[in-house]
């Protein structure tokens, strides 16, 4: 489930494949803007058109941690059912919480890490927030599929492991200004690349104010 108006954005350039993987298929993508600038923190998910998803073995778990008055990761993609810790690292306590439908939830004031994580159980795309520090903001995504990643600085993302099959492809940014539109590919055991684009903007740091550290 990927949230905002639906409308075309994504072109997909399929390669050539190159040397096969006995582990499965790997997906080699690298995501870019219409002018070429690669996107950091987009995120690739795959979805298989044949056969039921494959639930997680574990319980899952991630972390976005706070450090500096800013969430650390600032994007994050779970599989739903995935529990997230959210460790304040700063010396000063924080206030996170998020309105967003997929998953309401709220962590008072605090200092060091809550008792207890946050399970996201739905999917859909989550905006998280600090009550005290409104530069600080974070996304998850969760998804239903196990296949997925994020790009790194320079646009790139591998998905490995994948069974061979038909797979429809999705594609998300927290600032992309229209959804993209999802395209199918077909895996075989040897790996692929795509060339993605995707109309979004850079992320831009917002001002930080003086922080009282008696208060907080």
């Amino acid at each position: 489930m990927f949230l905002r108006a639906s409308l075309p954005a994504l072109l997909v350039v399929l390669g050539l494949p190159l040397a096969s993987s006995a582990a499965g298929a790997t997906l080699d993508a690298r995501v870019a803007t219409p002018a070429g600038k690669p996107v950091p923190g987009a995120v690739v998910v795959l979805e298989p058109l044949a056969g039921a998803v494959p639930a997680a073995k574990n319980r899952p778990h991630a972390v976005i941690e706070q450090r500096g008055a800013e969430f650390s990761p600032w994007v994050t993609v779970v599989q739903t059912g995935t529990a997230v810790d959210f460790p304040n690292n700063d010396t000063v306590r924080h206030h996170v919480y998020s309105f967003s439908q997929p998953k309401r939830f709220e962590i008072k004031l605090y200092a060091g890490k809550p008792g207890q994580p946050i399970t996201f159980d739905k999917p859909g795309e989550v905006v998280i927030g600090c009550n005290i520090h409104d530069w600080m903001e974070a996304y998850v995504l969760v998804v239903e599929s196990p296949y997925f990643g994020k790009t790194g600085p320079d646009g790139q993302v591998r998905i490995a492991n994948l069974p061979a099959g038909r797979y429809r492809l999705q594609l998300w940014h927290p600032l992309q200004k229209a959804q993209a539109a999802a395209s199918e590919i077909e895996l075989a055991a040897a790996p692929a690349r795509l060339n993605l684009v995707l109309d979004a903007r850079a992320r831009e740091p917002k001002p930080h104010t003086a922080i009282d550290q008696d208060s907080y």
